[in-house]
């Protein structure tokens, strides 16, 4: 069985339909948001994060602010515990801020229930992670088509999409294997066609090309650039790699839970100044 049947069977065993329930984001009209921000693909105003470790308030991100258009293409780059995967995770609606405003797509998410946001997490953002996370026994087609079970499409028109997905990517020829037939190039160009197939406005990616080989690691930043050329899609890329990073067409630099940058870059704003990049 693949999984999009096992999905659709559970779906059916549970409520008597085919496919799968999503809330509605229309029943809840958003906070509004001037129309700067509905030309952004994410924004983050003066965004903090703190966690609670052993009831002592442990600050992650402290007054953060970064504006992604759509045709973006941002590394974020710093050391260890410098704040950028907290900042990545709430670029993706992962997470929440403690303070501060979140706005993706146009729609403020403070308002919205935890299945709002993940119904607009499924229809805005794409995500591409370091160690692919494919299903070892499902194939190519099956894998990229996943997300679009939350869609409500039915399986042709997913199997379709998946198809087209693919063959932009260069895998055309591989619609059939499973990712233990593939090489890791390969395998990272399935997740990069998975996070496209939904046609999102913002592609994150984490540390995507960590686990491959030189070669292969340059064809995925080509790949995510001409994705930016060719499709006006939002990349932003986490990386400790300074030249994956310089791929980017711009960098931000994290530490200690601050953005450095310079003044002279409109489109990202700060309450620290530093790297000329």
């Amino acid at each position: 069985m693949t999984a999009e049947a096992g999905a659709e069977g559970r779906s059916a065993s549970s409520g008597g339909q085919t496919g799968v329930a999503r809330p509605k984001l229309s029943r809840r009209r958003p906070t509004p948001a001037s129309d700067a921000v509905r030309e952004a693909a994410v924004e983050v105003v003066d965004v903090t994060r703190e966690y609670q470790l052993d009831g002592v308030s442990v600050p992650a991100l402290r007054g953060v602010s970064l504006r992604v258009e759509r045709g973006d293409y941002i590394a974020i780059i710093g050391p260890s515990g410098s704040g950028k995967s907290t900042l990545m995770h709430l670029l993706g609606g992962l997470d929440r801020p403690t303070t501060g405003r979140l706005v993706l797509n146009g729609t403020e998410v403070s308002a919205l229930s935890a299945a709002e946001l993940a119904t607009l997490r499924n229809e805005v953002i794409g995500f591409v992670f370091q160690s692919f996370h494919l299903l070892t026994r499902t194939t190519a087609r099956d894998n990229v088509a996943l997300p679009l079970i939350y869609r409500g499409l039915s399986r042709g028109d997913r199997r379709r999409r998946a198809e087209a997905a693919l063959t932009a990517v260069g895998l055309g020829h591989r619609l059939g294997h499973r990712p233990g037939q593939l090489s890791g190039g390969e395998q990272q160009r399935v997740a990069i066609a998975r996070a496209l197939v939904g046609e999102p406005a913002l592609l994150l990616a984490d540390e995507p090309t960590g686990n491959l080989d030189t070669a292969s690691g340059v064809e995925i930043m080509a790949l995510l650039d001409g994705l930016v050329r060719d499709r006006g899609v939002a990349v932003v890329v986490v990386t400790h790699d300074p030249e994956v990073a310089a791929m980017a067409r711009r960098r931000v630099r994290m530490r200690d839970g601050l953005m450095e940058t310079t003044p002279t870059d409109h489109s990202l704003r700060s309450r620290s100044v530093g790297d000329p990049g």
